[in-house]
């Protein structure tokens, strides 16, 4: 079971487990994010390996989290690098603790043997629910949360590597990248210059492959804080 934002990083989780000759499903949730164009990018990517989807409603979750550029539309997505302290109002409450355990739900329910999540050492900066130390915390809440069921392992194969080392190893295996989106604007093509936006291109730059995205913005750069 791969929770599936539909962004490049949980795409390239979906194309490593295929890899690997595991059954698919995908849990996507929809908690009222401001770029909701994801969820139809998480659609056509699960459809892409022929993978049971899920979408789960939480849209009204998003409403109570104020103060997040994603969840609430007084706040402006601030554009720059995504290591900037400025990217931190792109922080969703408590969001991907929220997301992994009802993705461990859905995976008790059917059996799952893991459920993967695509958090990586990019999000380090600024993203607290992107640390290790989350994982190991993760890990231990579901195996006390659901002792005495089948429970599956939560795998994070991701949590050490680099974007560009995503988008290289995503290009390697031919993972519909162009189908992914990352833009926390939304809209009809990526802003270029939002930071999931800029990490999305450096990674390409990085790795040396081609990228697939269509940019509003393709030539603004930011320097590394």
């Amino acid at each position: 079971m791969v929770v599936l934002s539909g962004g490049m990083d949980s795409t390239t989780l979906m194309a490593h487990y295929a890899a690997l000759r595991f059954r698919l499903i995908a849990v996507t949730i929809d908690y009222g994010q401001r770029h909701h164009r994801e969820i139809d990018s998480a659609r056509a990517v699960a459809a892409h390996f022929g993978a049971e989807h899920r979408v789960v409603d939480l849209s009204g979750f998003g409403a109570l989290l104020s103060g997040s550029a994603l969840t609430d539309d007084t706040v402006e997505v601030p554009s720059g690098h995504y290591a900037e302290q400025s990217m931190r109002t792109t922080v969703v409450p408590n969001r991907n603790a929220v997301l992994a355990n009802v993705a461990v739900a859905v995976g008790v329910a059917v059996r799952a043997g893991t459920v993967a999540l695509g958090v990586h050492a990019g999000d380090h900066f600024i993203y607290p629910d992107c640390r290790p130390a989350f994982l190991a915390a993760l890990r231990e809440l579901v195996a006390v949360a659901n002792e005495g069921f089948p429970t599956p392992q939560v795998e994070a194969p991701f949590m050490t590597w680099s974007k560009a080392q995503i988008a290289e190893h995503g290009t390697r295996l031919d993972a519909p990248l162009a189908q992914s989106w990352s833009c926390y604007r939304g809209g009809d093509a990526h802003c270029g210059t939002c930071g999931t936006c800029y990490e999305r291109r450096e990674a390409f730059q990085e790795a040396g492959v081609v990228d697939p995205t269509e940019y509003l913005d393709s030539v603004t750069t930011f320097a590394s804080p």
